[in-house]
């Protein structure tokens, strides 16, 4: 099991996740499609090349699923309870197809749980950086995360 349980964890403790992620065009038609997005400016090549970014952005929600996908295994893999909320997403830079990312994570939080003695609470500001080292999302997740001795 990859993932820490919440005594493990230490507010400032930062990981650089190894895992790296080209995006293809693919990802981006198939995210689309799946939550039936329309948005030209992901799917249009002609529409994307008169827009102010010249040519296809991804999907937001692709490149925001992607960051929390390359953190899970060395966050919470075999250890989460349960998700309880993504804060502050943002996303300064667009992600284009034929990009490289690699995502960052630092802990900021840490609480005991207060309902549940098993579990205890951690969150983890998350940071997806493309090839070029530019922050292209962002965001804060809470996360219900297994106590190692009860």
């Amino acid at each position: 099991m990859a993932g820490r349980f919440f005594e493990d964890w230490t507010v400032g403790d930062a990981l650089t996740h190894e895992i790296r992620r080209t995006v293809t065009e693919t990802d981006n038609l198939l995210i689309s499609a799946l939550t039936h997005n329309p948005q030209p400016l992901h799917l249009d090549a002609e529409y994307a090349a008169a827009s102010a970014f010249g040519r296809i952005v991804v999907n937001g929600t692709f490149t925001f699923a992607l960051m929390i996908g390359l953190s899970v295994g060395d966050t919470t893999l075999g250890t989460l309870i349960a998700n309880l909320g993504y804060d502050k997403v943002v996303m300064p830079k667009p992600v284009f197809i034929g990009d490289t990312v690699h995502a960052q994570t630092t802990i900021t939080a840490l609480r005991e749980s207060r309902s549940r003695p098993q579990a205890g609470l951690v969150t983890f500001e998350h940071r997806l950086r493309n090839q070029d080292d530019v922050i292209v999302c962002q965001c804060l997740r809470t996360a219900l995360v297994k106590r190692r001795d009860v």
